[in-house]
């Protein structure tokens, strides 16, 4: 799944207003950056095969450390460790490493039965992929949803934080659905270091965050 996971980082807002955007955000998509990594330091490997699957041409066959649900545990205490160390806030921490475990569930539901429990398997997946328009629907209404749900626990302190919050948004869905209607990419190295390169969006979610404050409820 590509911008669905984004709507989770949006809509933890609600449960968690004190955390940064940015930092869910990073949570929610931060399988895809190990990935990311894994894959250009050789540590995971996956490959280019366009019509494996109608939206999405992985061909996903060693990435377990990223993204087996035993990793994703490993990977759900080290961030919800951290931020509790450096925020001593227990509710909060448990939001983030929430944000992390549901990277695996959305990815079980778009992937075709790659998606490791285990070290080795075993694999599942429901094949949202396999319905080019069905991604796209799916995803674009998790991410409107999600962004809705943060505009309503959100204030915009100037601006800025309105205009800037829509055009990011614009931004985001345009990319979600151009993902899946694009060329496939020349290969798994180049794939890799776009998506290294994409997270560095959360700047820009940052950046309209800091121009927001949390809605005092009453």
């Amino acid at each position: 799944m590509g911008v669905g996971h984004l709507a989770v980082g949006f809509a933890a807002k609600r449960i968690a207003p004190g955390v940064p955007l940015a930092l869910l955000l990073v949570a929610a998509t931060l399988l895809d950056i190990l990935w990311s990594t894994f894959i250009l330091l050789g540590l995971e490997h996956a490959r280019i095969v366009p019509g494996i699957t109608a939206a999405a041409p992985l061909e996903l066959y060693d990435y377990p450390i990223s993204h087996s649900l035993v990793g994703t545990g490993l990977w759900m205490l080290v961030a919800g460790g951290i931020f509790f160390l450096v925020a001593r806030d227990r509710r909060a921490a448990m939001v983030v490493a929430l944000c992390v475990l549901s990277h695996w569930v959305l990815d079980v539901v778009s992937h075709r039965a790659d998606v490791p429990v285990g070290w080795r398997g075993p694999y599942l997946g429901l094949g949202l992929w396999n319905s080019v328009p069905a991604t796209i629907a799916v995803e674009e209404s998790m991410l409107v949803l999600g962004i809705v749900v943060y505009m309503r626990v959100s204030i915009a302190r100037s601006p800025a934080g309105t205009w800037g919050l829509g055009a990011l948004a614009l931004l985001l869905c345009v990319l979600g659905a151009g993902a899946y209607l694009g060329r496939p990419p020349p290969d798994i190295t180049t794939l890799a270091a776009g998506n290294l390169a994409g997270s560095l969006l959360v700047l820009a979610a940052h950046a309209v965050d800091r121009r927001r404050m949390p809605v005092i409820a009453g």
